[in-house]
């Protein structure tokens, strides 16, 4: 996925800033698909590799604002960068507050956009990382018997394994041999380990 050349999604209901703005994207060797309006990009699929969208505030009979809105109940959630050449203070505050990486001003500057992209980029490529991280996680906590499930929350507590021995009703010697096949199971080196692996799966 790190090797993966990005995809930036450009919409802009404008032919020609659409056409510039694909020459410029591919001329930095990134692939780049246009739509003239946001209910064709919807229709697109996103690639498993790092992508973000370049979205026109002003789309003819849409708004780019209502779009970004729309995406974030999407399965894939892209890192967006807004352009516009109508731009007010509150419509770039509603969009930055929404999470727009970036709110350029038409005619945008060549080098603006491409470090706005590279962040963007940067941004989709973490949150695909984590989200592998989860799931790989997620995976692993099932290979895990309920017992195993119950001594692992108690361990991420901090409690030792007397105390978890004394509120499971067993023996601390059972607790250890738990322990144990939790770490393994996990593939957790130390108890703060998995700590950080119970807080991303949420356990």
């Amino acid at each position: 996925m790190d090797g993966a050349t990005p995809t930036i999604f450009v919409v802009d209901d404008d032919a020609m800033i659409r056409g510039a703005l694909a020459r410029l994207i591919r001329s930095m060797g990134m692939q780049v698909q246009t739509f003239a309006s946001g209910r064709d990009f919807l229709g697109c699929q996103v690639p498993d590799g790092p992508a973000c969208l370049v979205l026109d505030v002003r789309l003819s009979e849409e708004n780019g604002l209502v779009l970004q809105d729309t995406l974030r109940t999407a399965e894939r959630r892209l890192p967006i960068i807004f352009l516009t050449g109508y731009g007010t203070i509150p419509m770039c505050v509603q969009a930055l507050k929404a999470g727009a990486v970036d709110f350029l001003q038409k005619p945008v500057e060549e080098q603006d956009l491409l470090r706005a992209i590279s962040r963007a980029i940067e941004e989709d490529r973490c949150t695909q990382d984590n989200q592998h991280k989860r799931t790989v996680l997620e995976w692993r906590v099932k290979t895990l018997t309920p017992r195993e499930r119950q001594v692992m929350a108690l361990v991420v507590t901090g409690m030792l394994n007397k105390q978890i021995a004394d509120a499971l009703g067993t023996s601390e010697k059972t607790i250890k041999i738990h322990r144990a096949h939790v770490m393994q199971k996990m593939q957790a080196m130390s108890v703060a380990e998995l700590v950080r692996m119970a807080d991303t799966v949420g356990l």
